[in-house]
């Protein structure tokens, strides 16, 4: 069940999954300036699928030069998972991640994200589910019966444009070192059970949300339990930079990590190139264009959080800010910019 994982060149360095923020325009960019060993979509409501929202399909939009991606899902439905997994494969993605690590209240309220840490029957059932969907679309089960949402079967088959794939999905999960306090190497061994492709740990609880400091050490306690075994280990929190991620992944023996914040405003992230502050700006308003003109799905006050990251630490950058956090549209956003671009 390791698909694409096990070609990935070492150390693994992956775009981590940020919802409302590693959309299709967003990913466009990364994957234009730099490229991560791997991407993952914002995660995607199971359940809603499975009711046929068919605006949430946004989610699972990408470009061939993409690959590897892998779409990330959360919810806890097992059925769900299984019939999303279906979807995924049959849409062309090289893998099936589960969130069982978002912080967010009102997720962990619905039992999902980080709750299931909390619940690890729950959390096996699902990836149970996801393995056997991936398993059944190999042997060829069609969306209809896999018992797929009709309206997504609609929407989906008017997307898929290539010849479909039957390759077995690798299943993989993202979470936490606990839920309400350190439960990691409890949890690590209860996920192990499982087989899964790759594991991705943050290395803060729930509780702590993104406040105080990424537990690294307990990372490598956790990693220690994967040695030997066909699952990575990545690990994830507070990486600044591609060389602190290499030091990281050295000093605490993971296999690679996930990187989230830290790429915010700046696509060139994954590579070693440092750009100006022009460039910066000019990619602020590219990435405004591009989502206007090629996604017009997704609302476009969406972007503005994306030109604010994009436009800091210089001279008049709060200024800057203030204009383009009222922009409305991408010729307003190059209008605000066009002073600062000379």
């Amino acid at each position: 069940m390791s698909g694409f994982w096990k070609n990935l060149t070492k150390p693994i360095i992956g775009l981590a999954p940020m919802d409302g923020v590693t959309d299709a325009a967003f990913r466009h960019m990364v994957t234009k300036y730099s490229h991560p060993s791997v991407i993952f979509t914002e995660f995607t409501h199971v359940e809603g699928l499975a009711y046929g929202a068919t605006k949430i399909l946004t989610s699972f939009l990408y470009e061939k030069k993409e690959h590897p991606i892998v779409a990330q899902l959360f919810g806890t439905d097992p059925k769900a998972f299984y019939k999303a997994t279906i979807l995924g494969a049959y849409l062309g993605f090289d893998g099936i991640d589960i969130n069982m690590g978002c912080p967010s209240p009102k997720v962990a309220k619905q039992g999902a994200g980080a709750s299931l840490i909390q619940n690890p029957k729950l959390a096996q059932a699902i990836i149970s589910a996801c393995q056997k969907a991936a398993l059944d679309w190999q042997q060829g089960i069609s969306l209809e019966k896999a018992g797929v949402n009709p309206a997504i079967i609609q929407a989906a088959k008017l997307r898929r444009g290539q010849r479909i794939s039957r390759k077995l999905l690798p299943i993989s999960v993202k979470t936490r070192i606990g839920y309400d306090s350190i439960t990691a190497k409890e949890w690590a061994n209860q996920l192990l059970e499982m087989r899964l492709a790759a594991i991705t740990m943050h290395g803060r609880t729930f509780k702590q949300l993104y406040s105080g400091q990424a537990n690294w050490e307990i990372l490598a306690q956790a990693a220690a339990l994967f040695k030997g075994t066909n699952t990575l280990f990545l690990g994830n929190g507070d990486i600044n930079s591609i060389t602190d991620a290499m030091a990281k992944i050295k000093k605490y023996k993971v296999d690679g990590v996930l990187v989230g914040r830290a790429a915010l405003g700046n696509p060139w992230f994954f590579s070693k190139y440092l750009p100006s502050q022009e460039e910066y700006l000019k990619a602020a308003s590219e990435h405004a264009h591009y989502l206007e003109k090629k996604i017009p799905e997704i609302a476009f006050v969406s972007v503005r959080k994306h030109l604010l990251w994009y436009c800091k630490n210089f001279p008049g950058a709060k200024e800057l800010r203030i204009k383009l956090s009222h922009a409305n549209t991408a010729q307003e956003v190059k209008k605000i910019l066009f002073k600062n671009l000379g």
